[in-house]
């Protein structure tokens, strides 16, 4: 028993950071200045008001810090960096922490920076990003905020446990109520309307952070950051950050390739209600690791696949998780519970099994909600095999960069099953 609350303890103790308070980094003649974060908060392991920094890095024995640009234009070519002024997560203050739960740690922090690296390209309605790991569990627009952040958590209320989520509008008291329900780590909104923090700081670990900038968060969409990669033996690489370039349905590119003189082209052309989601797919492909698949419907991610070797193994362990989570939503919308919990239950002898034969049933004959979904790959197929498997599950549209010297096999793949294809042009890998 001792030991396991040394453990608990562990995961709240502020292990402090010998890094300096400033930085400058120098390109060339041209300098930037980063000055390290510390807030002032009630440390909940000795009640005292404590001024820190980061709690600790990705694990408990990591010494990190948080550096804010305070000075400094970056100009490169013909690429102007974001300067000073423009912070989001680095420029979080106490006042903007409304309640801090435990000391902010750098997965806290990444978790939301990875949501706002979609949620900037997702501007045009109310929509909700469920964050774990740097990783969505659930996109989501909705006809308001509550409907979005529904829609979202509904996607994978497996993985959105402990989650992060961010919202692109302010947060009212009915989505306040619906978060409450839920256990989440972190919840984070451009405002807090009256009555929503009340409800919200029932839970006393919520972290509960506004970011005023996200109500300007579309200014991002084309500003680029300096991405630095730490090696191991001390070197770094320098890039530049990935923009979208695919905003509208114009930028979509019918898919086509010529292979030994003979040109293929695609058949059918996508809907308007195809192209939304698949715009919408490459949003949600800009704040996911890759090699990623995911699939998309009706403005909500049906599933999942990230960070995998293969591509076909995308696709299939996509649709292996659309296929849990969609078994796992009927089971909470018709009984309350988790389906697991329900297994569980029938195992004992506590419920029939006739529940669980009539969930799974309804789950294979809605393909796990795959049918009429769109496709989105962050990189180009370099076999049909995605496509067949994908069409198994009736989807209807793919989005992927194409590039591929198969191309020609894949669009054939579409045109034998009716799936419209789109190339981007442009591939949206996140390592």
């Amino acid at each position: 028993m001792e030991g396991n609350k040394s453990l608990k303890q562990m995961y709240r103790r502020i292990i402090g950071d010998h890094f300096p308070d400033e930085i400058e980094i120098r390109f060339g003649d041209q300098a930037l200045l980063y000055r390290k974060k510390r807030w002032k908060i009630m440390d909940p392991a000795t009640g005292e008001l404590t001024e820190r920094g980061l709690r600790y890095g990705e694990n408990p024995d990591q010494e990190a810090a948080l550096y804010e640009l305070v000075e400094g234009e970056l100009v490169l070519g013909d690429t102007r960096f974001v300067g000073p002024g423009m912070g989001l997560v680095s420029s979080v203050t106490e006042m903007d922490m409304i309640q801090a739960g435990k000391h902010p740690g750098k997965i806290n922090l990444t978790d939301i920076d990875s949501a706002l690296n979609i949620i900037r390209y997702l501007t045009r309605r109310p929509a909700a990003v469920i964050i774990k790991h740097n990783n969505p569990c659930g996109v989501a627009y909705g006809k308001d905020l509550a409907d979005a952040y529904y829609k979202a958590n509904m996607a994978d209320r497996i993985a959105a446990f402990g989650g992060c989520a961010v919202f692109n509008r302010p947060m009212d008291k009915d989505v306040a109520e619906m978060v409450s329900q839920n256990y989440l780590e972190v919840v984070v909104a451009p405002e807090f309307e009256e009555g929503a923090v009340d409800i919200l700081t029932r839970k006393k670990d919520l972290r509960i952070i506004k970011i005023k900038g996200i109500s300007r968060i579309g200014e991002y969409a084309d500003k680029r950051f300096v991405d630095f990669k730490s090696l191991m033996d001390g070197g770094i690489i320098l890039q530049q950050s990935f923009l979208n370039r695919i905003k509208r349905a114009e930028d979509l590119k019918p898919a086509s390739a010529v292979y030994k003189g003979e040109e293929y082209r695609i058949e059918r052309e996508p809907t308007d209600k195809e192209c939304e989601d698949m715009l919408f797919g490459w949003a949600d492909e800009q704040g996911i690791t890759s090699n990623s698949v995911i699939y998309v419907k009706d403005g909500v991610t049906v599933g999942i696949g990230t960070g995998e070797q293969d591509r076909v193994g995308c696709a299939e362990i996509a649709i292996f998780k659309a296929y849990i989570k969609y078994t796992d939503a009927i089971c909470f919308k018709e009984h309350g519970i988790p389906y697991n919990e329900l297994k569980l239950m029938v195992k004992k002898g506590e419920k029939d099994k006739g529940l669980l034969d009539e969930i799974e049933q309804k789950a294979q004959e809605d393909k796990g909600g795959l049918r009429g979904a769109c496709m989105v790959s962050d990189g180009f197929f370099p076999f049909r095999d995605s496509v067949d498997v994908a069409a198994e599950q009736g989807i209807s549209a793919i989005i992927q960069p194409g590039g591929s010297v198969r191309d020609h096999e894949v669009i054939e793949a579409c045109n034998e099953y009716n799936i419209t294809m789109v190339f981007t042009g442009q591939r949206a890998f996140r390592h």
